[in-house]
C-alpha cells in the first residue's frame, strides 16, 4: 500500500502545488490516486491555511475528496491543530463526518485517551510512531495497541546519509509490540499491527527504499517531500506517487532471493516536518 500525504503542515509559502483548500484537495488526490496511490492522508485546513481539527473545516474536506474517489482517507489529529488534550478530544467527539483512519502521535500528551475516543467511534487509528522520541515505548505498554489499523512509523531525520540507519532503529524499537495472531510461516517480519513506514524531506526517498526492500507499506507526497528523487521540485503528489511506485518497485525486486542487494542492506547505508 502507498499512502500519499497531500500537505502536512506546509502552507501557501511551500509552493501552488501545495493543495490547501477542501477542492484543490480533492483535486489533488484524485490525480494521486490515478498515479497508483490506495489511501489518502491529510491535514484539514483553517480559512487562514493552518492545520485545524474544527469539525466544520473536516466535514468539508471529506465530503469534497469523497465526491472525487472511493478510497480511504484519512486526516492527522496532531497536537499542533489543538494543543490542549482535552480540547482535542472535544473537537474529535464533535466531528459529524468521520474519516476513515486518524493519525495519532502516540509520543503527545493525551494519545491514548484521543485513540480510544476514535475507536469508539469507528474509525480506524494510525499510531503515529516518531524516531527520537519515546512512543514505541509508550506504544508497548499501551492497552490499545492490537487495535490500532497500523503503526505509522515516522522517521524524523531528515539526513539522507543517516536517515535509513535511523528507520531500521526505529523498526527495532517497534518489534517487540505483541502480534495479534501467532507469526504464520512465510509471515511478514514485523507481526502484529501493519507497518507503514515513512520518511521526510532528505530521508524521504532512502526510507521509502527500504519500505519496499522490507515489503512495507509506506507514503510519499508534499507534506514529506518537495523534491523527486533526482532532485528536480515535484508538480503535484501525483509526480510524486508514480516516482515513488517506481523506486518502491525497483526496491523491491532487487531485495528478493537471488536479486542484487537491497540497498543499504551492505556496509554503512547512504542513507523537521511535523508529520502524522
Amino acid at each position: 500500500m502507498v499512502q500519499v500525504c497531500l500537505n502536512g503542515t506546509r502552507g501557501s509559502g511551500d509552493g501552488a502545488g501545495v493543495p490547501l483548500s477542501p477542492g484543490d484537495m480533492a483535486a489533488s488526490a484524485a490525480r494521486a490516486v490515478e498515479a497508483g496511490a490506495s489511501d489518502v492522508h491529510l491535514h484539514p485546513k483553517s480559512p487562514c491555511g493552518h492545520d485545524t481539527l474544527s469539525p466544520k473545516a473536516v466535514a468539508a474536506t471529506l465530503e469534497a475528496v469523497r465526491s472525487r474517489l472511493r478510497v480511504p482517507v484519512g486526516v492527522t489529529t496532531g497536537a499542533w491543530a489543538e494543543p490542549d488534550p482535552a480540547a482535542r478530544v472535544a473537537r474529535i467527539r464533535a466531528w459529524a463526518v468521520l474519516p476513515d483512519h486518524a493519525s495519532v502521535n502516540w509520543h503527545e500528551p493525551g494519545a491514548e485517551e484521543l485513540a480510544a475516543s476514535l475507536m469508539e467511534r469507528g474509525v480506524g487509528v494510525e499510531a503515529g510512531i516518531w524516531s527520537g522520541t519515546d512512543g514505541a515505548a509508550r506504544f508497548a505498554a499501551s492497552p490499545l495497541r492490537t487495535r490500532v489499523l497500523r503503526v505509522l512509523a515516522e522517521v524524523t531525520d531528515p539526513d539522507p546519509r543517516t536517515a535509513a540507519d535511523t528507520a531500521r532503529a526505529l523498526l527495532a524499537s517497534i518489534r517487540p509490540v505483541p502480534p495479534v495472531v501467532p507469526a504464520a510461516p512465510g509471515a511478514p517480519p514485523f507481526p502484529g499491527p501493519p507497518v507503514l513506514l515513512h520518511g521526510e524531506e532528505g530521508g524521504t526517498w532512502p526510507v521509502l527504499r527500504l519500505a519496499g526492500a522490507l515489503g512495507l507499506a509506506t507514503r510519499v507526497g508534499l507534506e514529506d517531500t518537495l523534491l523527486l528523487p533526482d532532485g528536480r521540485r515535484a508538480s503535484s503528489n501525483a509526480e510524486l506517487v508514480a516516482a515513488g511506485l517506481a523506486e518502491y518497485g525497483r526496491a523491491r525486486r532487487v531485495s528478493r532471493p537471488g536479486g542484487p542487494a537491497a540497498p543499504g542492506s551492505a556496509g554503512r547505508s547512504r542513507r523537521g516536518r511535523r508529520g502524522g
